[in-house]
């Protein structure tokens, strides 16, 4: 490196973004004033509404109301967040979406503080289908277990569809993407099949499988197995030619054309089947397990709905919001790990 270099280098600017910004601690206190709101209104308006009867459960060595419960919960939630905005205060990057994020975050205290009041406090709203948000948490109080267990059931189920939902539709994908034969033979299928909601193959799947479970995971794995199947095509035949001829010269034989070439050229949209194929699943496992199976939050949703217990019912729905979320993160993160050359291509 000549001195002239050495000099321009040295009397660079610093880049001031990153460090602690002390004025970004007012955003950190808007974030979680809604949910302090919320724990102000839960504790200082009173119970007008008589038909609220406040039980005492005991959780682990720990007695609670629902309402303790509920309090619990959104403190829980300032930590979280509290938490979450020390670390972003002394990164640009992270302060940024923050910042972006705390308008939302702060109405959706100030929501749960009126839902609290009209839900629960007033009883304002029809009863007992709209429950407030501490008669939902009530649901974990009395049967956190069982609704684990349901949780875990369905997990399990949609582990299972998925998964192997992905791992068929990819290999068709690339078998109608490289292969004229396979195109011409199993393209009308997947264009017949896809169309017709998963969901109606359900009398068919309990005739021809052993168990409710097989039954619901083949449901899955067809739902899965159509957008991603059309999309790893896609990515496959819309591969430039111009790289297989740069990749025949280096010497590449079909195998590498495949795996080296067409592949990850497919990925972007690979990845786009997966995401869509991921709703789709999730929709068609609740819907298998109230159509027959003996456990899962969909079947925990019927069985609730049958003793009208609403609030059991929003608690599923609850689980089943945070299970989805969780499932959609982790894609996101696999997706972002295998495709970090997009990094600063895209918007």
């Amino acid at each position: 490196m000549s001195e002239i270099e050495k000099t321009t280098e040295g009397t660079k600017p610093k880049d001031k973004s990153d460090g602690f910004d002390k004025k970004f601690i007012l955003i950190i206190l808007f974030t979680i004033a809604g949910f302090a709101a919320a724990i102000a209104a839960n504790l200082m308006i009173p119970q007008v509404s008589e038909n609220v009867k406040i039980e005492i459960y005991q959780v682990g060595p720990i007695y609670a109301t629902m309402n303790n419960a509920y309090t619990w919960v959104l403190l829980a939630l300032i930590a979280l967040y509290l938490g979450i905005g020390i670390f972003s205060a002394f990164k640009k990057e992270r302060r940024k979406k923050y910042r972006f994020r705390a308008p939302f975050r702060f109405a959706a205290g100030i929501a749960l503080a009126l839902w609290d009041l009209l839900g629960t406090k007033l009883q304002a709203l029809p009863q007992p289908f709209f429950p407030g948000p501490a008669g939902i948490i009530e649901a974990f109080l009395i049967e956190g277990d069982y609704i684990l267990q349901n949780t875990l059931y369905s997990l399990r189920l949609f582990s299972v569809g998925f998964l192997l939902g992905v791992i068929v539709g990819v290999g068709t994908g690339i078998l109608i993407g490289w292969f004229p034969k396979v195109y011409y033979w199993v393209s009308p299928v997947l264009n017949i099949t896809g169309v017709i909601p998963a969901v109606a193959w359900m009398p068919f799947a309990l005739t021809l499988f052993p168990t409710p479970f097989s039954a619901a995971a083949f449901l899955i794995v067809i739902c899965t197995w159509f957008p991603v199947a059309s999309l790893t095509a896609s990515g496959i035949k819309s591969t430039p030619k111009a790289k297989f001829e740069a990749a025949r010269t280096l010497g590449g034989k079909t195998p590498y054309l495949v795996f080296h070439v067409a592949i990850p050229h497919a990925m972007p949209q690979i990845f786009t089947g997966i995401e869509t194929a991921n709703a789709f699943s999730f929709t068609t496992l609740v819907m298998a397990e109230m159509m027959g199976q003996p456990g899962g939050l969909g079947y925990y949703i019927n069985a609730s709905k049958v003793w009208s217990a609403y609030y059991k019912v929003f608690a599923a729905i609850v689980v089943m919001a945070i299970l989805f979320s969780l499932i959609t993160w982790v894609v996101g993160l696999i997706k972002s790990r295998i495709l970090r050359w997009q990094r600063g291509l895209l918007k």
